[in-house]
């Protein structure tokens, strides 16, 4: 299931991400990288907080929507 539809506080492993190969290296870049534990911390508006390798992230729904866990 996509990022957006987890509960906020919940651990999860990304399984997949989707999206063209520009969308998937800037990801990749920030630490979204298929294996790594994500939390889900908020969505405020448009946007959605989580946090990874003990950073807080914030990304855009729409890709926060390619991010499969």
């Amino acid at each position: 299931m996509p990022l957006t539809m987890v509960k906020a506080g919940e651990e999860n492993y990304i399984r997949k991400i989707s999206g063209k190969a520009e969308t998937r290296r800037f990801l990749e870049s920030l630490g979204f990288v298929v294996g790594s534990v994500v939390t889900l911390i908020t969505q405020n508006g448009g946007n959605v907080i989580v946090s990874i390798k003990e950073s807080r992230i914030a990304v855009s729904r729409e890709m926060a929507d390619k991010i499969m866990v």
